[in-house]
């Protein structure tokens, strides 16, 4: 029987089925939402199947039987990205596509550069990157969505790899006129009684909350929020100071005013920012690739004194 659909089609299936609207899935894969509804309604003519209810409100919604093939069609192209893993190995040469994850709280630091570099280093890889929070890094990996993620060693589960590249100790950080402004060095003690900004991302805030209850003490929070730049200008702003391990290159904050750095004494553990892989990817040679590159850009970063890549 010839073979009765493309792997271009069974692509634009999974994305109208992530994204449940056509024009998102058209916007995603960079093609005409044209294009995507033609090859819907070629993969239901030749199975003879509706795969997709169409709502006009709410986009389109999978069907049972539209359910079923979402879940083959996944696994018929992550079988197909591992045809062409192993064709690039057997050849020996460092080439393809390479999707990289990374934490949200450090993908304006780290990725560009790391990026740049290894895609001078290596013309033929193409690199796409996407800014993930922690459980969603597992389960893109899990799902072969992306091929490695730069995270911090922050609840691993055992069905991924972790290879730490980094050990970053975390600061307090405030603005320019508050009370503990002038120390070298401050403590949770000292910190414990005045407002706190959390960044309150999954997994994160345990770790920053973590030092308060070695202590048996409630910090005072003020404000959450889960994105770094607002952070950094609600504590320039004067609302509370905060506690992270990554800092950007300039000591200002998105809205120009000055902040303050200063080191966290006391028992708390730094966090290794590292690389998350599934379980033996790292033998394709590729990643392999992106590994070595890795290791060795961070191993030469002065931080915080300067930024990634330079020199």
């Amino acid at each position: 029987m010839p073979l009765r659909f493309t792997l271009r089609q069974l692509e634009y299936l999974v994305a109208v089925g992530e994204m449940g609207s056509i024009a998102l899935a058209a916007e995603r894969l960079s093609v005409s939402s044209p294009s995507i509804s033609a090859a819907i309604s070629q993969l239901e003519d030749e199975f003879g199947l509706q795969l997709f209810v169409r709502k006009h409100a709410h986009g389109l919604s999978p069907t049972q039987a539209g359910r079923q093939f979402l879940l083959q069609a996944k696994k018929t192209l992550a079988e197909a990205d591992a045809l062409n893993g192993l064709a690039r190995d057997i050849a020996g040469k460092v080439q393809g596509p390479l999707a990289v994850g990374c934490l949200l709280t450090f993908a304006q630091i780290i990725v560009p550069p790391l990026r740049r570099r290894f895609e001078q280093a290596y013309p033929d890889v193409r690199v796409t990157q996407c800014e993930l929070h922690q459980d969603d890094i597992f389960d893109k990996l899990r799902r072969a969505e992306i091929d490695v993620a730069l995270s911090y060693d922050l609840d691993i589960p055992p069905d991924l790899d972790f290879i730490p590249l980094r050990s970053l100790p975390p600061y307090a950080m405030v603005h320019e006129t508050h009370p503990l402004a002038h120390l070298p060095a401050v403590s949770v003690e000292e910190l414990k009684d005045h407002p706190m900004i959390l960044l309150d991302l999954p997994h994160s805030a345990d770790y920053f909350l973590s030092f308060f209850r070695q202590l048996n003490v409630k910090p005072r929070i003020a404000e959450r929020t889960r994105d770094m730049a607002v952070l950094r200008s609600l504590v320039a702003n004067g609302f509370g100071y905060s506690i992270a391990n990554i800092r950007p290159h300039s000591e200002m904050s998105p809205d120009g005013r000055p902040l303050k750095f200063i080191p966290l004494t006391g028992a708390v553990r730094p966090m290794k920012m590292g690389l998350l892989l599934a379980r033996g990817a790292q033998s394709a040679k590729t990643v392999n690739a992106f590994v070595s590159h890795c290791r060795e850009l961070l191993a030469a970063w002065n931080y915080p004194g300067q930024s990634l890549g330079q020199g």
